[in-house]
């Protein structure tokens, strides 16, 4: 919920190596993170900054590289900062990685939305105060119910409204963007926070 106080992950982590993740899409990931630390898509609270971004590693695959927990302002991260999610079990709460450092408390969501989103592979997840409080006017799709940050609860309100949409306005919280691509998720939480200072509805987003 925007304004919920971080207590770190909420999911057991199991680190399989502690290895930082090596993949030329690393750059273009970091650019994103800078893009949404510019656009205050991904503030710093408390000296940690919210919001958390991942790319799917292999079309139709289940791993993914995500941001890591906890960190600072994204307006300059190195591989070290991002985790490899191998896996993970909704039911006992536990994600599987590869990293240096813990996953990002949102690596369940992410997971789940690739395992029902086949045509997703970038999932981009930021706070807006201004995007939460137009979401009804814009008509954009949003969860039905508040859900404390990084629990099953909040994965389960984003199950009930993931079927075809792209955008989604987490209750409260924040939003999830989605994309075929890192560009394309990028964008489209860009063009959604436009829309935000303008009238217009969000058709084609």
């Amino acid at each position: 919920m925007e304004g919920e106080r971080y207590e770190g992950v909420r999911f057991k982590v199991v680190l399989l190596s502690r290895e930082a993740p090596r993949d030329g899409r690393l750059a273009r990931l970091a650019y994103w993170c800078r893009r949404f630390h510019e656009a205050g898509l991904a503030p710093v609270v408390d000296g940690r900054s919210r919001g958390n971004l991942s790319f799917r590693l292999r079309s139709g695959g289940g791993e993914f590289v995500i941001t890591a927990s906890g960190l600072g302002p994204k307006d300059a991260l190195d591989e070290g900062c991002f985790v490899k999610v191998l896996g993970f079990d909704l039911e006992r709460n536990v994600v599987y990685a590869s990293g240096l450092r813990e996953p990002s408390s949102e690596s369940l969501l992410h997971g789940r939305v690739y395992e029902l989103r086949g045509d997703v592979n970038a999932v981009f997840h930021g706070h807006s105060q201004l995007i939460l409080e137009r979401a009804a006017e814009l008509g954009l799709a949003e969860t039905r119910r508040l859900c404390p940050y990084g629990s099953l609860d909040l994965v389960r309100s984003v199950e009930e409204v993931l079927d075809g949409e792209d955008f989604i306005v987490l209750k409260g919280h924040g939003f999830v963007s989605l994309g075929r691509t890192m560009d394309e998720a990028g964008e489209r939480a860009m063009r959604v926070l436009a829309m935000c200072g303008s009238a217009g509805s969000p058709r084609g987003a």
